[in-house]
């Protein structure tokens, strides 16, 4: 489970969310749980996290630039963000490549940065509205896919995690249905398997786009959905550890 807080809750807010979520949420080991705050909020959250002797809960950045370190003013980098307690990281989220236009060739040049950082990428993939409707969502998920992980060897492909998130399911309140989110999710299970052959097996596949606790059960439950990230929900603390508990 990975919650997407996106530009909300700073590190007041964030000390906040963390008491009340974890007063709701035990901790459990069959499970991966994993925050993405905002930079300015990770500490917060880390600190209340080690306050409470909580180490099922991870930390993860929403982006990282390409580059380890050097002059560009507001980015943060993958050793900067594993150095402040994060292990996870965000790459290609939908905003990230259609709000900030950030091209295939950058995201695949932040999978290869975090991976040798030692940050588990979250490599994100999916497709807009019109281009569902012109039946290309297949040829479109396995661009992204392809070229995110172009620049790393085969080996390392099986550090990844991917996750599904159709442009036109994220806070829209429309969401892929179990079917929907299966069909897509075998096609980019068969597209690593033809990569990495059996260990395409182990990489987590996951889905995005209007998950509440309403509907989280029922898209795990679909075949090949190995998870979830979860945005507007995970901002909610009761919300989000009842999706957590799911």
């Amino acid at each position: 489970f990975e919650g997407n807080w996106k530009m909300n809750h700073g590190p007041s807010e964030a000390r906040a969310f963390m008491r009340a979520f974890l007063e709701r949420y035990a901790a459990r080991r069959d499970r991966t749980v994993v925050l993405f705050p905002p930079a300015l909020a990770l500490a917060a959250v880390r600190d209340e996290l080690e306050t409470a002797g909580r180490d099922d809960v991870l930390l993860g950045v929403q982006n990282v630039h390409s580059a380890p370190k050097g002059p560009f003013c507001g980015e943060i980098s993958a050793p900067m963000a594993r150095d402040a307690g994060a292990s996870w990281c965000l790459v290609g989220h939908s905003e990230r490549r259609h709000v900030f236009g950030e091209s295939d060739a950058e995201t695949a040049e932040k999978v290869k940065i975090a991976l040798a950082s030692g940050l588990v990428p979250v490599l994100c993939v999916g497709e807009k509205l019109e281009e569902r409707e012109r039946g290309e969502t297949e040829s479109v998920v396995l661009r992204q896919l392809e070229a995110g992980v172009s620049a790393v060897e085969s080996a390392a492909v099986g550090g990844i995690v991917v996750a599904y998130e159709p442009v036109w399911a994220i806070g829209t309140g429309k969401t892929a249905t179990p079917d929907d989110a299966a069909a897509v999710h075998r096609v980019i299970r068969r597209d690593l398997a033809a990569r990495i052959g059996a260990r395409a097996a182990e990489v987590p596949i996951l889905y995005g786009g209007s998950v509440n606790r309403a509907n989280a059960a029922a898209l795990l439950g679909a075949e090949n959905v190995d998870g979830l990230l979860v945005g507007g929900a995970s901002l909610d603390p009761e919300e989000w550890a009842a999706i957590c508990a799911t």
